[in-house]
C-alpha cells in the first residue's frame, strides 16, 4: 500500500487519512483472522452493503457446509487490497472528475 500511496504522491499523513487511524482484526474463527485491516478499508460500503463483511456473510460455515477454501481467504486478502487502492487513489479520481467535467456535461465553461 505504501508503494500505491507513493505514486500517487500521497504522504503518509494522506494514506492514513484515506485508509483510518485505526486497524481492526477480522475474525474468521476462534483460530484464523486476517491482522490489521485499515478501518476505512473494513467500513467501505457498496450499494448501501459493507463490502467485506457481506463477502464474508455468504460464506459462513452453516450456508457453505464446509469452512472457507484457502482460495477464498487468498481471495478476502484481494478485496482488502483493491479497497485499499480505490481509497488511495480518491484524490486523483476525484481530480480527474473535476478537470474534464465542464466539458463532459455539455455546458459552457465560465
Amino acid at each position: 500500500m505504501a508503494g500505491l500511496a507513493s505514486t500517487e504522491s500521497l504522504t503518509f499523513e494522506d494514506a492514513i487519512a484515506l485508509l483510518g487511524e485505526s486497524c481492526v482484526d477480522v475474525h474468521l474463527n476462534g483460530e484464523s483472522f486476517w491482522s490489521a485491516v485499515p478501518i476505512n478499508v473494513w467500513n467501505y460500503t457498496l450499494g448501501g452493503y459493507q463490502v467485506l463483511k457481506k463477502w464474508l456473510s455468504y460464506r459462513e460455515f452453516p450456508l457453505l457446509g464446509r469452512p472457507l477454501s484457502s482460495e477464498e481467504a487468498a481471495y478476502f486478502s484481494q478485496v482488502v487490497r483493491r479497497i485499499s487502492a480505490i481509497l488511495l487513489l480518491g484524490p486523483a479520481l476525484d481530480a480527474s472528475y473535476q478537470a474534464i467535467l465542464p466539458t463532459a456535461t455539455g455546458l459552457p465553461t465560465a
